[in-house]
């Protein structure tokens, strides 16, 4: 509709001009003053909509918030609270969205100057009658074609309107799209079709603000062993697992995989060797099969059948409606956070990883289910190089080596043949003699 209009537009003037020259320049005089009018209102407009996109975002982003949280809205009593606080949100909505529409209806537009030039062109018209240099019918025909020549610039003063909202949307979504990682890859970044060497961690420092996390790391973590951290809550051990895969930027030392620093390694070909089952499990709208494999082609749905088996997932999986091509609603909603987690490990294992990550990966799961996956992991984590993060110590009873961190550091680093897991405690022996009991609670010696 818009190229229908300035096509329209560009027909006319070339008629006027072809009609006659000076009327028609008379009658395009107008013109300037309309653009002029156009860019002045163009930035209130704009201001204005920009406005109305970033209350929509948080009024969009406080209705998600609290109708998936509504059971603990319901549980404490806030439904009223609530909803005189979406009542004030939507109030400002109302206001802001009345400001752009009350600055068109001020503009001109083309009702106005296009009066104006209907007056100019009788009064030309009028003169160069009088002094025979046009016809009646030329001037009747110069106003037929003003009329028209301003009724597609009103169409367009409305357009224009509708295309500055989309415009302010637009540059909030360009401003996401448009934003520079930090994180990249070097131009010709180190690749690796399998790890062969140790992951080594030399001095290692990270902070997410200006306190640190970690602080001045070193651990080395040989091929194929198994290394479980643990330690209270806030201690590091997620920050650390992050490093490794270069999520964030370390502050000091160095993180070398297969020998090399894992800022000369391409992202792509680093994280392609990974894969983390994460404590707070996401899953996409679409099917099982979809959510196990993320969408890669390359792996079969035989191999999904087994990951699934393999971590016990293929039981409820089958008794879905549709099995693995069953629909899983918006983060798994259908699901229960037992299951989620199921899936998780699932598709960390179809993708057969050298490195595998657990963030207490078992937390969600009962215990008949945490039995079969620790008997499952035993499989599947032979031979292969695996960081366990666990609080529940029965999780870990089959680690290579149990690194305790505290207040960001690592405090011992025990192995096989000198630690026993009592319940909610590890026993460690110290020159085979006497023993030191770390409560897994309070986290003292």
């Amino acid at each position: 509709m818009v190229f229908g209009d300035l096509l329209l537009i560009g027909g006319i003037i070339i008629m006027m001009l072809s009609i006659h020259l000076p009327l028609a320049l008379w009658t395009l005089s107008v013109v300037p003053i309309l653009l002029v009018i156009s860019f002045v209102f163009r930035k209130k407009v704009r201001d204005s909509f920009s406005q109305i996109r970033l209350y929509l975002a948080r009024i969009n982003s406080y209705l998600q918030e609290h109708i998936s949280g509504m059971t603990i809205v319901q549980l404490f009593n806030r439904e009223k609270k609530n909803y005189q606080t979406f009542r004030r949100s939507t109030g400002i909505i109302r206001l802001l969205t009345s400001r752009p529409y009350f600055i068109c209806d001020l503009f001109p537009g083309g009702e106005l100057v296009g009066a104006v030039a209907l007056g100019i062109i009788i009064y030309r018209g009028a003169f160069y009658i009088q002094n025979e240099l046009v016809t009646f019918g030329t001037l009747i025909a110069f106003i037929q074609y003003a009329q028209m020549f301003f009724r597609p610039i009103s169409d367009l003063s409305e357009k224009y309107n509708i295309l500055q909202s989309a415009l302010a949307a637009s540059e909030r979504i360009f401003k996401l799209l448009d934003t520079k990682p930090q994180i990249v890859s070097p131009s010709q970044g180190y690749q690796a079709t399998e790890i062969t060497q140790a992951i080594e961690l030399r001095n290692v420092s990270f902070a997410y603000n200006s306190e640190l996390i970690l602080k001045d790391i070193n651990l080395t973590i040989p091929i194929g062993q198994r290394y479980a951290l643990v330690g209270h809550t806030g201690a590091g051990k997620t920050s650390l697992t992050r490093l490794l895969g270069r999520f964030y930027e370390i502050n000091q030392g160095e993180i070398l995989i297969d020998g090399v620093d894992i800022r000369q390694w391409d992202l792509d070909n680093l994280r392609s060797h990974m894969a983390v089952v994460p404590q707070d499990v996401f899953l996409f709208s679409g099917s099982v099969l979809e959510n196990i494999r993320l969408g890669n082609p390359q792996i079969k749905e035989e191999a999904v059948r087994e990951a699934a088996e393999l971590v016990n997932a293929h039981h409820f999986i089958e008794k879905m409606p549709g099995g693995y091509d069953a629909k899983i609603r918006e983060r798994g909603s259908n699901l229960s956070q037992g299951q989620k987690q199921l899936l998780a490990l699932a598709r960390a294992i179809v993708f057969n990883p050298s490195i595998l990550i657990l963030d207490e990966a078992t937390s969600n799961i009962d215990s008949e289910s945490e039995y079969l996956i620790q008997q499952a992991l035993r499989a599947v984590l032979e031979d292969r190089t695996a960081i366990v993060i666990a609080h529940r110590l029965s999780t870990i009873q089959f680690m290579d080596r149990i690194v305790v961190l505290h207040h960001g550091k690592i405090r011992r680093l025990v192995t096989t043949r000198n630690y026993s897991i009592r319940g909610d405690c590890i026993i460690v022996y110290i020159n085979c003699s006497t023993k030191i009991r770390k409560c897994k609670i309070l986290g003292r010696y």
